[in-house]
């Protein structure tokens, strides 16, 4: 693909796009499923994750004979999990492939959750031959028309001479734009008839033109609102890092003077040490920075979708303040709050006409105000050190140990708003969690995935005790890989966010949350890999140390207050200035 043809992408992903050699292959006849293993190649895939099946027998036939590694999950959700995590960490596309019938709706989850976090996804399923299609055959779905709703296209190949365009044409929708996942449907009679193979040059999509230059006069406007406000904020989101403009951000950060408060996935687009760095914003955000948000007089969302977990109640969300909304994605503007100037672009190409029309300020006495509003009370319990293990202890100890530069893989729940508020990033792509979708189970497969795709850097990955056995087969994955990740369970008993909503809002009806589990230990030995325990605040540190000492999979079991809760937590239906801060006492701090 010309770099012409390739808009919004990573740069990582636009420098992996860049004209290669003809395939070796190139001009041959082959086979369905050699052209499919051909096309991968060109597009510079090579590490693919998937499980096999009946009606992808003859691609996995053809694998052997390609340069790809096939990545053995024990699940087809985890494969496309693992490739999501993929994706984020090297800026590519990631890739899964999975069976015809349930191989193929195993894969729905991961791709909504591609789709809601805008990760570029290719997944390749088989299904039944043609003659068999619409008479429930063995194994038969419609995977297309199941997941219509939740690709940003999908395709069902007819010919084998049709395999190649359509995968460029799958990895070019699924890159550029607003980036997402994108499903082909190859059915097996397909894999095995024969064609002559060409990997077009280029791709294009009739009716499909994304907007990545922004209207320089609404960059004016935009401008213009930054230039006379006295409060102003910065809303980071996740399409920062999406647009491969982390570099460009912290410019225009550092040139403007204005605060900055991240969303969950924005996390790591800016560094979090930095002085303009106030930290996370919503349900779970710090009491500064949605404090900050009820004063501020304008935002400057630029890659981020107002999700309801960032705003809480929308008429109580920045009550006073102007909204400039930078999104490569038109729906998502107005869509849930009002939009004073909309700038529909790629958030690098925005900011490289934005920056220089922004006056250098510093905003002393916004900025002092906000300091004032810190959680004095958490900040001081946070200094102590009891007996027991406690959750931010664990995430403070690993992020130390680690310098701050691992990747972090999270389930979700309880530990995962943990690690978003205590391990502090300050590299891009180093956080990876589901966001929009909230996938429990998703933390091994993503660290797995990411470690794949970044075997350079240390990987962790933190999970709770119920999502971890969602996805614990994973270790086989792991080990069979050989693979360096160390997983921190935190381990209290319970489905803890669900028992932390049943306490706060339901008068601790606990409902179906206590969950029994393994020994986790025993678990991480049984597959062979290494077990760890612990139970009081002084091991926690050796353990962390004797885990990134071992080369290969470790699991440690870190024993926690069963019923310990997330602070802040705004209550459901409130707004974010309504957030409860009772974590040491029985009164709002």
């Amino acid at each position: 693909m010309v770099l012409a043809d390739a808009p919004n992408m990573t740069a990582t992903a636009l420098a992996a796009l860049g004209e290669r050699p003809p395939h070796p292959w190139t001009g041959q006849t082959l086979s369905g499923a050699q052209i499919t293993c051909a096309s991968l190649e060109a597009e510079g895939v090579t590490t693919v994750f998937g499980y096999p099946g009946g009606a992808v027998i003859p691609l996995y036939d053809a694998l052997p004979g390609s340069g790809l590694h096939h990545v053995l999950v024990r699940f087809e959700q985890w494969a496309a999990l693992a490739a999501d995590a993929y994706a984020r960490v090297t800026g590519r596309v990631g890739v899964c492939m999975a069976t015809s019938g349930p191989g193929a709706t195993n894969l729905v989850t991961g791709l909504a959750n591609a789709h809601l976090d805008s990760v570029p996804l290719v997944a390749i399923t088989g299904q039944v031959g043609q003659p068999m299609i619409g008479r429930d055959a063995f194994q038969e779905v419609d995977i297309t028309g199941i997941t219509l709703p939740i690709t940003k296209h999908n395709y069902l190949v007819q010919r084998a001479e049709d395999i190649a365009p359509t995968i460029k044409e799958a990895f070019y929708l699924a890159a550029s734009g607003r980036p997402g996942p994108v499903l082909v449907d190859i059915p097996k009679n397909v894999f095995v008839a024969k064609a002559p193979f060409h990997y077009p040059a280029t791709a294009r999509r009739a009716g499909y033109q994304p907007s990545t230059s922004p209207n320089m006069r609404q960059v004016k406007l935009a401008a213009e609102a930054i230039n006379r406000a006295e409060k102003p904020l910065i809303m980071a989101g996740h399409g920062i890092m999406l647009a491969g403009a982390t570099d460009l951000f912290a410019r225009f950060v550092e040139r403007s003077g204005i605060p900055v408060v991240f969303t969950l996935l924005g996390l790591g687009c800016f560094p979090e040490d930095h002085p303009l760095a106030l930290g996370m914003m919503g349900m779970h955000g710090h009491r500064h920075v949605n404090a900050a948000l009820s004063e501020t007089d304008l935002l400057v969302n630029i890659g981020a979708r107002f999700d309801d977990r960032a705003t809480g109640k929308i008429s109580g969300f920045i009550p006073q303040a102007k909204v400039v909304h930078v999104d490569i994605d038109p729906a998502e503007i107005g869509k849930n709050v009002k939009t004073d100037v909309p700038v529909v672009g790629d958030a690098a190409e925005v900011l490289k006409a934005l920056t220089p029309l922004v006056a250098a300020r510093r905003y002393g006495q916004w900025t002092g105000w906000i300091e004032g509003q810190r959680d004095e009370a958490l900040l001081a319990a946070l200094e102590d050190r009891p007996n027991h293990p406690e959750p931010y202890t664990i995430i403070k100890a690993i992020s130390d140990a680690s310098d701050g530069e691992a990747i972090v893989a999270t389930d979700v729940g309880q530990h995962q708003m943990w690690t978003a508020q205590h391990f502090g990033f300050n590299h891009p792509d180093r956080w990876i969690t589901s966001g929009g979708l909230g996938t429990m189970g998703y933390g091994l497969p993503a660290a797995i995935g990411a470690k794949l795709g970044r075997p350079d850097l240390e990987v962790w990955t933190v999970v709770g005790d119920g999502g971890f056995q969602m996805s614990l087969n994973e270790l086989a994955t792991a080990a069979q890989e050989n693979l360096d990740i160390n997983v921190a369970v935190v381990n209290n008993g319970y489905l803890g966010m669900v028992r932390q909503w049943q306490d706060l809002f339901h008068a601790k009806n606990y409902s179906e949350v206590e969950i029994s589990g393994p020994d986790f230990v025993k678990l991480a030995e049984a597959y062979g890999v290494t077990g760890i325990r612990v139970k009081t605040d002084a091991e926690i540190r050796p353990a962390i140390a004797r885990a990134r000492s071992i080369k290969g999979p470790v699991v440690i079991d870190f024993v926690i207050e069963p019923e310990a809760n997330v602070y802040p937590i705004v209550p459901p239906g409130a707004s974010n200035s309504d957030a409860l801060h009772r974590a040491f006492d029985d009164t709002d701090v």
